[in-house]
This record gives structure tokens, sequence and C-alpha cells, in this order.
């Protein structure tokens, strides 16, 4: 199976600021990549990873080959 295309960064959103999202005030997310690329997406494909703290962690976001968002893991 080809590999498809990734981007890796790091997030740390504390509680508060990811109830802007929940409440429907901030819409999407606007990261840095670890390679330097901005990264802009809905904030609903966090929504598995907040818990009380908020959203922390380092995550890995997988493309088609057409560069449509296929899925959002943690990594380990």
């Amino acid at each position: 199976m080809p590999l498809m295309p990734s981007l890796t960064f790091s997030l740390d959103i504390s509680p508060e600021e990811y109830q802007r999202y929940y409440r429907g005030t901030g819409k999407a997310v606007l990261t840095v990549t670890d390679d330097g690329q901005t990264l802009e997406f809905p904030a609903s494909r966090l929504t598995q990873f907040v818990s009380h703290s908020g959203v922390q962690g380092r995550f890995e976001i997988l493309f088609d080959n057409n560069n449509k968002f296929v899925r959002i893991r943690r990594l380990r």
C-alpha cells in the first residue's frame, strides 16, 4: 500500500481556548508543522482528542493523493 502524504505537528490548546471552537466562535485550528508549513484544519477534527486539560500532544494528519483529509492521529 503506497504511503499517504502526511504532516506532523504539536498542539497545546487550553480548555478555555478549545471552548471557543466548541461554541463556534473559532472554526479552524491554525498551526505550524514540523517542517515549517502553515496548516489550517477544522477544529471539529480534534473532538476525539479533547480532555479536561484541552488538546495537547504530537499529531499526524494524513491526506489522500488529492490532498483531501483522510484522518488525524495522535503520535505516541
